[in-house]
């Protein structure tokens, strides 16, 4: 029995939120300003992201969905930096300030991969009728 829809994207995110976040302070470790690190892990996660949640959350590897996913993650980008930008100018450090900004954005990128990105394969699936 495969884990529910949620329970898959937590998974795959955790795994990329691991490997997005580690390159992003790696990066800020090496003394690149957090906006440009985070632009950097965000591509690759972006990248590793769009075929893992498509192939092991949603069950689709069509590369043509990039075009809608891209875009979500520019905005989710947008989001992500401007909750960092919040938060360091409120006196958090930027690897707090970037952990933090996960929260909201992970909720952000879960609702919107599956009612914006994916939802239109589902929508185009032919129904059968027995």
């Amino acid at each position: 029995m495969r884990p529910p829809l949620v329970v898959r994207f937590l998974l795959v995110g955790v795994l990329n939120t691991g490997f997005s976040y580690g390159l992003y302070v790696i990066l800020v470790w090496a003394g690149v300003h957090f906006a440009v690190a985070n632009l950097v892990a965000t591509v690759a996660g972006i990248l590793f992201s769009f075929r893992m949640q498509g192939r092991f959350v949603f069950g689709n590897t069509d590369g043509a969905l990039l075009w809608r996913f891209v875009p979500v993650w520019i905005v989710l980008w947008l989001l992500n930096v401007g909750l960092i930008t919040a938060l360091v100018r409120w006196g958090l450090d930027p690897y707090s300030a970037g952990a933090l900004a996960l929260v909201p954005t992970v909720a952000a990128s879960y609702l919107v991969q599956k009612h914006f990105v994916f939802n239109a394969v589902r929508r185009r699936t032919p129904t059968r009728h027995t």
